[in-house]
């Protein structure tokens, strides 16, 4: 990493998912933005389909950038995290994607790239916790930020069609999620913290670093993204009328017992499957596979907000 002069100005690296960009203006906005706010003209690095930004993550950091900007939905700022989680280099959120589930929960501007984007300039640095999973045992580990899934919530985000997506945004996961809702459970041994092993017929297990989805609905109540803690939801509806328990059990928690929607929390998890099931990590679909195990990482990544 360069050394860098004390009385230079600072500088950020702006790793953009160019297929989200809010219109050609967007970079001279941000140039203009940093000059305005005496830092210097920012590091523009655009990801491709090969490398979704953790290369360019990488190079943001050997030019020894003061901060990284991750423009994009929630898949852009996942790989940067990758790189970032571990380092003193902290994470900036200007949001261009769908679901930006990461912003939603940390209260980071949506609707205008360029507040967001003077918000990092002009904001503090604050930890927050990073997930650390693996897939069937690879020696492989990929981070996430806000949220796991195994089964029918994974299933939606590997259907969801894209223009769709452009024209109704989050709706479009909504249509995906109805066609997806028939379908057959698979049995599943869940396990917390080494503790004994739950078993299941799931249709899906959700694993938590933030609490909100989708249209805004708060899955996961106790959830915070710095408490160092894991928090899972089961959901393994039982006959014709068993997504009506999820519901009840999702919206009405710690009101019933139902093992329609069960609650866990821990710092580890496992989750092994008799038969493959679809993957996804903050949205992103990654794959099938049998087996996933998470960790917490308490506090790995800084965030400038």
């Amino acid at each position: 990493m360069p050394a860098k002069n004390a009385s230079s100005p600072k500088r950020a690296a702006v790793v953009i998912n160019p297929a989200k960009a809010a219109g050609s203006d967007l970079r001279g906005s941000l140039v203009r933005l940093c000059d305005t706010q005496g830092w210097a003209e920012p590091l523009w690095l655009e990801t491709t389909e090969e490398d979704p930004g953790t290369g360019q993550a990488r190079q943001a950091l050997e030019a020894g950038v003061d901060v990284v900007i991750a423009a994009g939905g929630d898949g852009t700022v996942r790989c940067v995290a990758e790189v970032l989680a571990g380092t003193d280099t902290p994470l900036g959120l200007v949001p261009l994607g769908t679901g930006n589930l990461l912003a939603r929960n940390m209260g980071v501007e949506i609707a205008d790239p360029v507040s967001a984007a003077y918000d990092v300039l002009n904001g503090t640095e604050r930890t927050v916790d990073v997930v650390r999973s693996r897939f069937d045992e690879s020696e492989d580990e990929n981070v996430f930020l806000v949220m796991a899934g195994v089964g029918y919530d994974a299933a939606i985000m590997a259907d969801t069609v894209d223009s769709l997506k452009d024209r109704m945004g989050w709706l479009a996961y909504v249509e995906a999620g109805i066609r997806k809702l028939p379908g057959k459970p698979v049995r599943a041994t869940i396990t917390v913290d080494g503790r004994d092993p739950v078993k299941r017929r799931i249709r899906s297990v959700m694993i938590g670093n933030c609490g909100r989805i989708m249209g805004g609905i708060e899955i996961f109540p106790e959830a915070k993204v710095d408490d160092g803690v894991l928090d899972l939801l089961i959901l393994a509806p039982r006959g014709r009328l068993g997504w009506l328990g999820v519901v009840a059990g999702i919206f009405g928690r710690g009101k019933n017992r139902d093992e329609s929607a069960e609650y866990f929390q821990g710092s580890s998890a496992e989750v092994t499957l008799h038969h493959e099931q679809e993957f996804q990590l903050d949205g992103d679909h990654v794959g099938t596979g049998k087996h996933l195990s998470v960790r917490v990482d308490p506090g790995a990544l800084k965030l400038r907000m």
